[in-house]
């Protein structure tokens, strides 16, 4: 099992120290990767989790030029609120610049107030076919290919792309989602599926459905990924968390290991540095050698 850590850049409470922390404590402990989490403008019922939120673009940007280990991902960009080329662009920029170190998550979004909100209302509504499309041009982009590229959203012929991104067209688009639609799009199109909040037996159902569409597109089946809360010692929560002792956990992370996921990104709940610190330490020093 591959580790990343879900930076504490969204809350009330997150800060610059506490992203600083996170950075330091995966790159301490050998894990591979540091993610972000995006929202641009979301309506006050969204607000407790979300109205705080530092953009996941700058924030990458700056964790990418801070530490020269993680690589910095994206759980995940909702792609239909930004326009495809910028966002192509943007990526390109980094990894190139990260010495190919970005990994692209991307997901279609489910908020439709924040829609409504960055004056694209309509896009809600037609948000699963722009994300296609955004995978598409991003991978025409980064292929160094001078073809037109002509699609719904975005369409041109005449056009120069630089630099591309130091992986070029295999800089990994991972997918997120559960709707069975968003389940058969990571099949079809990415690198892997990016399962958020969600225990193995339920990405276990999800498996077959990703495989078929992988096959039928002739494609390999993408790898699994989780975004999964951890809490030591603590009760459960309002939805999936991997609590309790550390044998419940480690259970649990073997149980993902069986449904065939093969990295987790981890959120702590804490967003003050010394507390984070001891959280992360914790799962490394009582979790880890039992799994």
């Amino acid at each position: 099992m591959d580790y990343g850590i879900v930076l504490p850049s969204i809350g009330d409470d997150a800060s610059r120290e506490g992203i600083l922390a996170a950075c330091e404590a995966a790159e301490r402990h050998g894990f591979g990767n540091v993610w972000g989490t995006d929202h641009l403008l979301v309506d006050r019922g969204a607000a407790e989790d979300y109205g705080r939120t530092y953009e996941m673009v700058a924030l990458l940007a700056w964790v990418a030029g801070r530490f020269s280990k993680v690589r910095v991902g994206a759980s995940v960009f909702v792609v239909p609120y930004r326009n495809a080329v910028i966002l192509a662009k943007e990526l390109a920029t980094l990894d190139d610049l990260s010495g190919g170190r970005v990994i692209a998550g991307f997901g279609a979004g489910w908020n439709e107030a924040e829609f409504a909100n960055l004056g694209i209302p309509g896009r809600y509504h037609e948000r699963g076919a722009y994300l296609e499309e955004t995978v598409a041009l991003c991978r025409h982009l980064w292929s160094g290919s001078s073809e037109p590229f002509h699609g719904a959203f975005h369409s041109f012929d005449d056009f120069v792309f630089g630099p591309p991104p130091a992986q070029g067209a295999s800089l990994p688009i991972w997918l997120g989602g559960r709707h069975v639609r968003a389940i058969r799009r990571a099949g079809r199109l990415a690198d892997a599926y990016h399962a958020s909040a969600s225990a193995p037996a339920s990405i276990g159902t999800r498996v077959p459905a990703i495989r078929a569409a992988a096959e039928a597109a002739g494609r390999p089946m993408p790898r699994l990924s989780g975004r999964v809360r951890v809490a030591l010692g603590q009760p459960a929560e309002s939805y999936y968390t991997m609590h309790g002792s550390p044998e419940a956990v480690a259970a649990e992370i073997r149980s993902f290991a069986d449904v065939g996921v093969s990295h987790l990104a981890l959120a702590f709940p804490s967003r003050e540095p010394e507390a984070l610190d001891r959280e992360i330490d914790r799962f490394v020093a009582e979790v880890l050698p039992l799994v």
